[in-house]
């Protein structure tokens, strides 16, 4: 057999093992805290001095006064050539007016929970306590190979508190 024939032959028997053979997904390793994320909306943010959670689920409740951090925004500063596979591109962080916080929970499962929230107002006065339930969010980020994510996430404002998107 020919150089020739000797070449096709290693390229079929590859090709042909290769389809054969069942990859393994890569998952990554990042670490998750299982929590009830907490956004106050801009127009509000001013109104809120402190703020304190309080979520139930399964008969189990954890509650807290939550640090709230400024929330920010991503902005694309665009890419240095988009032609170029190895082309780099950046983003910066820009405030957008509101508070976010965590209330960090033991374990957030797929059944409704409850989130109470309280706190005091500007001028420290008690806010008006609002309560919401509803079943947080499972999705598969990386695949459902890799698990599922269960995410709680709340928003509130002078309305009271929703569901986060």
């Amino acid at each position: 057999m020919g150089k020739t024939g000797v070449l096709l032959a290693t390229i079929t028997t590859t090709a042909l093992l290769s389809g054969c053979h069942a990859f393994e997904a890569v998952c990554p390793a990042v670490g998750r805290v299982s929590g009830v994320a907490v956004t106050v909306a801009a127009g509000y943010s001013p109104h809120v001095k402190t703020l304190h959670l309080k979520a139930c689920q399964d008969g189990k409740c954890e509650e807290g006064t939550v640090h709230l951090m400024p929330g920010s925004v991503a902005v694309d500063q665009g890419c240095t050539d988009d032609a170029r596979p190895d082309g780099v591109c950046s983003a910066t962080a820009k405030p957008d007016g509101t508070q976010r916080g965590l209330l960090e929970l033991e374990t957030l499962a797929e059944s409704p929970i409850d989130v109470t929230a309280s706190g005091q107002d500007a001028n420290g006065q008690p806010m008006p306590t609002r309560t919401l339930r509803f079943v947080p969010r499972t999705s598969y980020p990386f695949g459902e190979q890799c698990g599922r994510v269960v995410s709680a996430s709340v928003v509130l404002d002078a309305a009271g508190l929703r569901q986060d998107r």
